[in-house]
């Protein structure tokens, strides 16, 4: 019951105030990106990023699509933003909200809201999606891929979503915003006949190094951009986080290489085969002049426009005197790169060798004390081991003498033993035979005895059955030959 009160209070929010951000997760039956599809040229979104973690996100702000986002919740962050450049301004209070259908896609929360507004409505909550707490204390800001200062206010404040936000340390997150600022105000814009026709992808490739064990911490930053007009044109920009003033140039097919196998992040590669190569390599030159920290002359302003025939004359003239100023600055600053370059090498050569002839020799003095010291301890370990052992052996040789003596002794009067048991024995046994004999005497008499009492018994036995035999052979024959009568007489 509470949670569908805070769930119709919070729909009863969203119709008072309408300008509330929104980023809605396409459905897979969806084309793209939905609506969102304006934001990619000829409407075809980046094709071969197809595992099941990655969620497409149109964010919206007054109902109206600002810009699109691929998110990856096994990594917690986007891989790329894509968005139009709308108008430079000043950055509005940080308003910072999450995706709810990420964590819980079946609640009825269809709006971003506030992490401390959601009390307990979503289920899960952070286990797809980065959240606040995750970079609390943990020494990174949410870098934004899309940029809240190319944007004007209500796209602006659509931007400040946790969906459109990497870990970034403060150094480099306001490095990348301020290149990326530069580049599209005063390299891209400029040189855009159409600037509706430019479209932007901005990138992080994720690495194994986490916040917290649950945010990716990115391994690079990429800008991809494209000029989808007659005179187009398309460039790919790489920053690596571990140095932060770094910012290379290169075509929008060898990003795609840097990527995931099978990326293709525009249409056709926005005609890469035939664009305006004069277009590129002037964009491409103000890029440089970025890089090197050089002050480039202010892109057009859409609220210091002049005249459509001035405009046009201003930009010829500006043209023309940026491409020769370029062309002859250029061997200026490629000389002066050289010489830098060489200085540089020189003392990290210089630096390098003393290293390694410091290095030589301190690691040949350490190698001589530590055998010195080796040494030392094998003599000292080999004269105790010596002088411990002497008494050993000395004591060890008295036993085995003392044992010796013990075994002699012992032995002789075993001999002894022996040799004096033989005539002992034999006068015993000589001296016992006379007893032996007299003693046996009674023994045979009695059994003499009692053989001769045997045989007297024995005859007597025989003698009385042989007449027991007659007596009963007589009886026979008399029943058999005389008269009944007589014989019973």
């Amino acid at each position: 019951e509470w949670t569908m009160k805070t769930s119709i209070v919070f729909l009863l929010c969203i119709s008072v105030f309408p300008g509330f951000s929104q980023g809605r997760v396409v459905r897979e039956d969806e084309t793209g990106f939905a609506e969102c599809n304006v934001f990619f040229p000829g409407q075809v979104p980046p094709e071969g990023f197809t595992e099941q973690f990655h969620v497409k996100i149109c964010q919206q702000y007054n109902k109206e699509p600002r810009f699109a986002t691929l998110y990856s919740t096994k990594d917690k962050i986007p891989l790329y933003s894509a968005f139009k450049f709308t108008k430079a301004a000043q950055s509005e209070e940080e308003n910072w909200l999450v995706e709810p259908q990420i964590d819980d896609p079946e609640n009825d929360l269809h709006e971003m809201v506030h992490e401390a507004d959601i009390g307990g409505t979503v289920a899960n909550l952070g286990a797809n999606q980065a959240l606040m707490s995750d970079y609390v204390g943990s020494g990174y800001e949410r870098g934004l891929l899309n940029p809240s200062l190319l944007n004007e206010k209500d796209f602006q404040v659509a931007t400040y979503t946790l969906t459109n936000a990497v870990p970034l340390s403060p150094a480099l997150s306001k490095g990348w915003h301020r290149d990326i600022g530069k580049v599209v105000e005063q390299a891209l814009i400029p040189h855009c006949s159409q600037m509706d026709h430019l479209y932007l992808l901005a990138g992080a490739i994720p690495s194994s190094v986490q916040v917290k064990g649950k945010v990716s911490v990115p391994e690079s930053l990429w800008l991809a951009a494209c000029c989808d007009a007659s005179e187009g044109w398309s460039l790919g920009l790489v920053k690596k986080i571990n140095d932060e003033n770094s910012l290379a140039d290169l075509s929008v097919g060898e990003l795609e290489k840097q990527l995931l196998p099978g990326v293709h992040l525009f249409k056709g590669s926005c005609g890469e085969d035939e664009q305006s190569h004069e277009k590129r390599e002037a964009v491409l030159q103000i890029v440089s002049q970025i890089r090197s920290g050089e002050q480039v002359g202010k892109s057009n302003n859409p609220e210091t426009k002049d005249p459509p025939e001035e405009k046009n004359n201003n930009q010829e003239t500006s043209g023309w005197v940026r491409r020769v100023a370029g062309i002859i600055a250029t061997p200026f600053i490629k000389l002066l790169e050289l010489l830098i370059y060489i200085f540089v090498e020189l003392v990290k050569f210089v630096f390098y060798f003393l290293w390694l002839v410091v290095k030589r020799v301190v690691g040949t003095v350490l190698d001589g004390v530590y055998s010195l010291c080796s040494g030392v301890v094998s003599y000292l370990k080999a004269i105790s081991i010596v002088l411990i052992s002497i008494p050993y052996d000395v004591g060890r040789v008295i036993i085995n003498i003392f044992l010796g003596f013990l075994q002699i002794v012992q032995d002789v009067v075993s001999l002894t033993y022996r040799i004096l048991s033989i005539p002992v024995g034999f006068i015993l046994y000589l001296a016992a035979f006379p007893y032996h004999t007299i003693c046996a005497i009674p023994s045979v008499l009695k059994d003499v005895a009692t053989g001769i009492g045997g045989t007297f018994l024995l005859v007597i036995d025989a003698s009385a059955t042989v007449l027991h035999g007659f007596y009963y052979l007589a009886c026979h024959i008399i029943k058999r030959f005389v008269p009944k009568s007589f014989s019973d007489d």
